[in-house]
This record gives C-alpha cells, structure tokens and sequence, in this order.
C-alpha cells in the first residue's frame, strides 16, 4: 500500500514523451520555494496498492509509444521505497519505461529502486552545503551520497535547478552549478527552471506562512542570461 497526491494522464515536461506522472505524497524538505506544501504529510494522500496503479497507467500505454512511459515525482518518491519498488517490477513486466524524478533524499533502498528506474531527474536544489541548508533545512549528505550511487549504476541522469530571484539567480551560483555537474556521469539534459508564486495560495489555505511572500517571479530574459553562462 502507498500513498499518492495525484496523477496526470497526459504529462509533457517530466521526462521524454508522454507520461504518466504519479505525485507520491511524503516529503522530509521544507524548500523555500515549494509549490506543493499539500505533500508533505505521507498519510495525507489517497491510499492505492501497486495492482491498483498498473492498472491506471496501462490504461494510457498506447499513448506512451517508444519514448514515453511513467514518472513517479511527488513529493519525494524515495520516502515509499516499498510501494515503489514493487510497482516499478510491475511497470517492468508491461514493459513501461520508467522516469524517477526525485531530489535524492531517499533511504537504504534507493540502489533497489534505482535498479528498475531507466531515467533520473533530479532535482538540484543546491551544490554547498550552506547554500542546500538554507534551502531545504537539512543537509546535503544523502544528495552526495545518492550521486554516488546514480554515477556507479551509471544510470542516465537529467538534472533541473529552480532559479529564484535574490537566491540564486546570479553568474556565481551558475558557475557553481556548472562545476557540480562535472562530477554526475550519463547527464543528457541540464534545465533552469523558472521560479513561480502559483503555490502562495495553497499555504494561506494550510494556514501556513509562505516563505518566500514578495518574492516576484523569476523573469524569462535574465533566466535566458543565465543559461547562456551554463551553456558557454
């Protein structure tokens, strides 16, 4: 049994081709800039088994032709190991292709997971230890320690960074964003990715304070400025 948020049937940005994404519930950041505050309490999503799952996701298979399959995000996928692992087996006998799109704070079982997992995203919060502190709350040891794994599996990596104004949006945060990558292996895509305030209303209505209250979208031209330098 596991536990999920929500499910988009047609997904076109979490990973190659059309996905099934799957939003697992559970996450042990607090990121400053997190738009989906509802996932963080495991216990709070719907309640399914992996059969249950399958069946959903091979109900859109025909869509997925040879590039798409299923994407398991959330939340933190690594935090239901268990659920996961068992319908990712599942996901691999109906011959889907799987996407594992994750910040890489997982547990004893990501090298189990990893093995039925045939892309990672992951999602790069920060590369210090200060900078990934001050933004999640917690530090960045089980990251370093799950890159390792990913680079020993060899496993095909996708990296993306939210860029947000006044944190991190700036030539030496992407100069040190173009070092780190220097150290992941089989990466075939690196994204900046836009920060936006579409999740301030959810924390007003969990009778939560926003962390970021004032803090304006991240402006397409700068950003364009910004991926100039990782690219150059």
């Amino acid at each position: 049994m596991g536990y999920i948020n929500s499910i988009e049937t047609m997904g076109l940005v979490d990973g190659p081709g059309i996905r099934f994404v799957v939003f697992m519930q559970g996450c042990t950041l607090r990121c400053l800039y997190c738009h989906n505050p509802e996932t963080w309490t495991l216990k709070n999503g719907i309640e399914i088994t992996p059969e249950e799952l399958i069946e959903k996701i091979k109900r859109y298979k025909p869509y997925f032709e040879d590039t798409g399959g299923v994407t398991f995000s959330g939340g933190e996928p690594l935090l239901q190991p268990d659920f996961l692992i068992e319908t990712m087996k599942l996901c691999k006998k109906n011959n889907i292709h799987i996407c594992l799109d994750t910040a890489g704070v997982g547990t004893t079982k990501d090298e189990e997971v990893l093995k039925y997992t045939d892309l990672v995203i992951l999602d790069v919060k920060a590369t210090t230890e200060e900078d990934y502190k001050k933004i999640t709350s917690i530090p960045i040891k089980r990251v370093e320690n799950f890159v390792r794994l990913c680079n020993k599996m060899n496993k095909k990596m996708w990296l993306r960074q939210v860029i947000v104004p006044g944190i991190n949006d700036d030539e030496e945060s992407i100069l040190k964003l173009k070092e780190y990558i220097k150290k992941i292996k089989n990466i075939e895509k690196v994204e900046l990715i836009p920060y936006h305030t579409y999740g301030s209303d959810k924390y007003k209505k969990l009778g939560l304070i926003y962390p970021l209250e004032g803090v304006p979208a991240m402006a397409e031209e700068k950003l364009d400025k910004l991926r100039k330098i990782l690219e150059s």
